[in-house]
C-alpha cells in the first residue's frame, strides 16, 4: 500500500516551459545569442539550472564555456525576476492531489530547481502547506539521478521506499526513483516523450494524472 508520492516539480506537476525558455533566452540575449525554443529548452533542463546554462551556451555557440561563470550569475538574477512567467498546473495535477489528499497520502516535491524558487511556484499555484515537504537545490542533498533525496523525503515521511511512488517526466527522473528503490511513474505530459522513459522500464507510464488513480482504489 502507498502511503507517500514524491513528485518532480517541472514537466511534471507544474508546466514551466514558457518561464525556462524565456528566462534562459533572456541570459543568452546579454552576451549576444538569440532566444533558446521550448523544444531546445525542454532537452536542456532537468538536471539543475548550471546544465541548463551549460547546455544553452553550446547550443548557442559558446562551445568552449567562455561566458559560463558570468553567466551563471546573470541567468539566476533574470530567473529570480521570471521563474513564475506563464506557469500553470497541468491538466488533472490538482484533482489527483485533491485526490490523494483524501486518501491521507504524504505529498513531495523532489526538484533540482533551487528550493526558494520551487517553492514560490508551488506556493502561487497550491496553497502554501499543500505539500507536506519541498525539497530542491539549496537543501544540503545531492541533485537528482542521486537517490539521496528521494531516501531523504521517505525517511521524512516514516515511510519505507516501497511505500513510496515517484513521478517525473525525464530520464534524471526515471534514475532517481529506481535506484531509491521506490515504484517509478513516468508522465507522458511534460518535457521528454514516451520513448525516452520507456528506456528506463518504470513501473507504471501514463499520460494524464486520472490514469494513475485506480492503484490507489
Amino acid at each position: 500500500m502507498y502511503k507517500c508520492c514524491i513528485f518532480d516539480l517541472d514537466g511534471t506537476v507544474l508546466d514551466t516551459i514558457a518561464s525556462l525558455s524565456h528566462s534562459v533566452s533572456l541570459a543568452m540575449a546579454h552576451f549576444g545569442y538569440g532566444p533558446v525554443d521550448e523544444e531546445h529548452t525542454k532537452k536542456f533542463v532537468g538536471d539543475g539550472y548550471k546544465k541548463l546554462v551549460e547546455r544553452a551556451l553550446i547550443y548557442s555557440g559558446d562551445e568552449a564555456l567562455v561566458h559560463y561563470e558570468e553567466a551563471l550569475s546573470v541567468y539566476e538574477k533574470i530567473f529570480e525576476e521570471n521563474c513564475l512567467y506563464e506557469i500553470k498546473p497541468y491538466d488533472g495535477i490538482p484533482e489527483l492531489l485533491r485526490f490523494l489528499k483524501e486518501k491521507e497520502i504524504k505529498l513531495g516535491i523532489l526538484t533540482n530547481k533551487n528550493r526558494v524558487r520551487a517553492v514560490e511556484c508551488v506556493e502561487t499555484c497550491f496553497e502554501p502547506g499543500y505539500f507536506d515537504l519541498i525539497v530542491g537545490d539549496g537543501d544540503g542533498i545531492s541533485l537528482k539521478p542521486d537517490p539521496a533525496g528521494a531516501l531523504f523525503m521517505a525517511e521524512s515521511f516514516h515511510v519505507k521506499p516501497s511505500e513510496c511512488l515517484y513521478f517525473g517526466d525525464t530520464n534524471t527522473d526515471m534514475k532517481t526513483g529506481i535506484h531509491a528503490g521506490i515504484d517509478t511513474v513516468g508522465v507522458t505530459w511534460g518535457f521528454r516523450d514516451q520513448k525516452e522513459l520507456e528506456t528506463f522500464h518504470p513501473s507504471f507510464i501514463i499520460d494524464h494524472p486520472e490514469k494513475i488513480k485506480h492503484i490507489f482504489a
